[in-house]
């Protein structure tokens, strides 16, 4: 569970108090975070969550985004109590997006990680890689499925035919609204 913070008989340092649960529901580590960047990671969690994407990728760009120096994939493991393949994962999916970018640290060999805060370019890139080929996948399952359809009793048919062209009506306009949106955000 995530540590919260009060003040401490020496002055300036912050004591942990009893752990909490966070509000996404999730355990936060040990290792403790300030309330604000536990509150940062949470609202990057749930936008992920959101998203359908992994949570430990909301709490890396969290982090990444709030944090006043770059990370290092140790940095993260740690303060954020994930393990060094979830940190892995989630470094490299974000930075394949372009949501995180690597820094050189002078005398440091190791890989330093910030977020990228160019909204409109990081969510255009997501619309393009990521929302793009999951509408043109989803045309083929549709035509799969109307080719099923053929198979099915007359009513059982009737019903399941009706439902196809409800999503082929939400295909439609999400492959009209896409271009729209990528316009505006400038993808």
């Amino acid at each position: 569970m995530w540590q919260t913070h009060r003040a401490s008989p020496v002055a300036g340092a912050a004591a942990p108090t009893a752990a909490v649960e966070s509000v996404t529901g999730a355990e936060h580590p040990r290792q403790g975070l300030t309330p604000v960047e536990r509150e940062v990671v949470d609202l990057f969690v749930r936008l992920c969550r959101l998203l359908g994407q992994p949570a430990s990728f909301g709490q890396i760009y969290g982090l990444l985004f709030v944090a006043p120096q770059p990370l290092t994939m140790d940095d993260l493991v740690e303060r954020l109590g994930i393990s060094k393949g979830s940190a892995s994962q989630g470094l490299r999916f974000l930075h394949g997006i372009g949501a995180v970018r690597k820094v050189l640290q002078p005398g440091n060999r190791r890989a330093h990680y910030v977020a990228v805060t160019e909204l409109r370019r990081l969510a255009a890139r997501f619309l393009r890689e990521r929302i793009e080929p999951r509408l043109r996948d989803s045309e083929v399952h549709l035509d799969r499925i109307s080719t099923l359809i053929r198979t099915l009793p007359g009513t059982e048919r009737d019903r399941v035919a009706d439902r196809v062209r409800l999503l082929r009506s939400w295909h439609r306009n999400g492959r009209r609204l896409l271009p729209v949106i990528q316009r505006i955000l400038g993808g």
